[in-house]
Formats: structure tokens, sequence, C-alpha cells
């Protein structure tokens, strides 16, 4: 846990939508100190009412309030923050109620299904004075900050090389991930957790060339890119929702060799091979993982800051940008 005192009042949380990843949030939401669940909000109250009771004994401060709509949800006083989970496809819906209600956002990734929404979110949120960023819990993983600061300090000499991919077989049922309607997109689902990777190591490619399949509906089920830099480095990263991919990374160049295990973008440890030497490395992660970005976002609210550096938005915006072109490539 944090080591927030007691007597700092903590932050309020919203939580916008009941599925899945928002229970996984809730569970981790409890796990950190000066952070508590105010407040869900469902398109209908049971089901919201459910999701609170199942979650209000991880609340520091009695029972979680529940709405039967996201409109209400926004307009409680009493919350500080709203994570929204809902698709990639109702986003910018979504995140919009909440600004108008004057709430600071966690968005959960992909941000939207385009730059051009992400970029007019982004405005929004600067010209509203309003804290926002995207849920993209790897970037406060304290294992990927220590890889990312071992590799931008010159552990593996001159960096030649990236690997990363992630993939799983989805679920025939979910519609989440098969609807075009609701977003549904390999790469924005499971694909930018390796861009992401290779942006924390190597930042801006100066090419892309990427290839795909797509469904009978026009979603990108599975796809792989090569990126080149302006340093002479290659990142080849691989995405798809029909295959168990083994779901490693790497980061290789002339003075060594950092290798992460599945799954790399939630992983707990890695090792780093120099010549004929092996270490370890395993710095401790907090539940599931997303309660390093809970942390991060009750800092920089009780900072008084809108904007995270370990959660960028222009990093997210340029992040958009390079899942434009690898989309316009696949078709």
């Amino acid at each position: 846990m944090t080591n927030t005192s007691a007597s700092v009042r903590p932050i309020r949380w919203g939580i916008l939508a009941t599925g899945k990843i928002a229970a996984t949030f809730a569970t981790d939401l409890a796990l950190v100190e000066g952070a508590e669940l105010a407040a869900v909000g469902s398109r209908s109250i049971e089901t919201a009412q459910k999701f609170a009771d199942a979650h209000s004994s991880n609340a520091h401060s009695g029972a979680a309030r529940a709405y039967g709509s996201y409109a209400e949800l926004a307009a409680d006083p009493d919350i500080d923050v709203i994570y929204v989970a809902t698709p990639h496809g109702r986003h910018v819906e979504d995140v919009m109620t909440c600004f108008e209600a004057g709430k600071a956002v966690l968005c959960e990734k992909a941000l939207t299904l385009d730059s051009e929404d992400a970029a007019t979110l982004i405005e929004e949120a600067r010209h509203r004075r309003l804290f926002f960023a995207e849920a993209m819990w790897m970037r406060c993983n304290p294992n990927i900050r220590k890889i990312q600061d071992m590799a931008v300090a010159g552990a593996c000499g001159t960096i030649g090389q990236i690997r990363a991919e992630l993939g799983f077989v989805g679920d025939s049922d979910s519609a989440r991930l098969w609807d075009p309607a609701l977003g549904a997109s390999s790469l924005l689902d499971v694909g930018i957790y390796p861009l992401t990777f290779a942006n924390l190591i190597l930042g801006e490619p100066t090419h892309i060339a990427a290839a795909g399949i797509l469904s009978d509906r026009g979603i990108d089920t599975s796809g792989g890119a090569t990126l080149t830099y302006t340093s002479g480095a290659v990142a080849s990263i691989a995405w798809t929702q029909m295959a168990w991919s083994d779901n490693r990374a790497a980061v290789s160049g002339d003075g060594g060799r950092i290798e992460i295990p599945s799954r790399f973008h939630e992983t707990a440890g890695f090792s780093y091979a120099r010549n004929s030497e092996l270490d370890e490395f395993a710095e401790p992660v907090l539940g599931r993982g997303y309660a390093h970005e809970i942390i991060e976002v009750n800092d920089c609210l009780r900072s008084g800051l809108t904007e995270s550096t370990l959660l960028p938005l222009d990093g997210t915006l340029a992040i958009m940008k390079q899942m434009d072109e690898i989309r316009r490539q696949i078709g």
C-alpha cells in the first residue's frame, strides 16, 4: 500500500460501467491506501447496485452509491475522479459526460477509436483544466518502469532490436471483441501494449510497415508491424485475438539483453543478460497491477496536476496516431 496518512481525505473514485475490467479495477482500488470506491454507474440501477454490493466491502468508508445512468454518476458532487470502463466506441461520449460535470477522468485504453477523437478529448480536458489520462496501466508497472530506466541508461548498450507480442483466443460471446460498433479491434485492445512498449524504449519511429488479417465484419483480428528508428534500431511487434501467443518481450543491444517473461505487459520481474552474466530483477507489484495507475492518479490529484508524467497525454496521442497508420495499412 501507499504511505498516505490516514488524516488525508481519501480520493473518492467513481466507476463508470460494470464489466470485467471494472471489477478488476475495483478489486485493486481496495488495495490502495487513500482511495475509496464512492459510487458506481451503469445503464441499469440493478446492475450498478449488484456491482456496488460486490465491492462495497472493499470501500474504505461505507457502501458505494449506485446509479442507473452514467450521467447521474458524473453529477455526484462527492466524486473526485471517474474511471471510464466502457468499450472504445463509447469513450468520447462517456468521457465528455464526465468533463461536462467537471470530473477528472481516467479512461480505459484505447482512449478512442482514432487520433482525431483522442485529440478532441485531450483539448477539452486541457481547456477545462481537468485531470485526464488513458488507463495504460503497463506504463505504471514498476518492472516496466525499471526496464525503461535501464534501457535508456545504456544497460543494453546501443539498442538494435525490440521484440514484443501479445495474443489470446477471444471469447466468441464477447461482443466487445467482435462488434465494430463497439470499437472491436485486436490492435486497439492488445496491440497497443507491444506498440507502447516499443515507444517507451525507442520513442517515435520514422517508419511503420504493418500487415494484418480482417474478420468478415471488417475488424482486425491479428497483425504485426516492423518499426524503424533514426538510431538504426528495429522493433518487431505482433498482436492477435485468434491464438495463444507466448506474450514475451525483449530489448537487445550490443551491450546486453533484457528479457521479459509472459505476460510482459503485467510482468512481476525480468532478466538481464550481459556477456556470460545473468541477473534477475523483480519489483513488487500491488494486486493485478492496476493499483499503480490508481496511485499515480491519486498523487496527481493531490498535487493539483491535470496531467501525469507516467500517463502522458501527448504520449497517448502519439500512440493513437501510430495505430491510425497501422490500421490504414491493414485496411
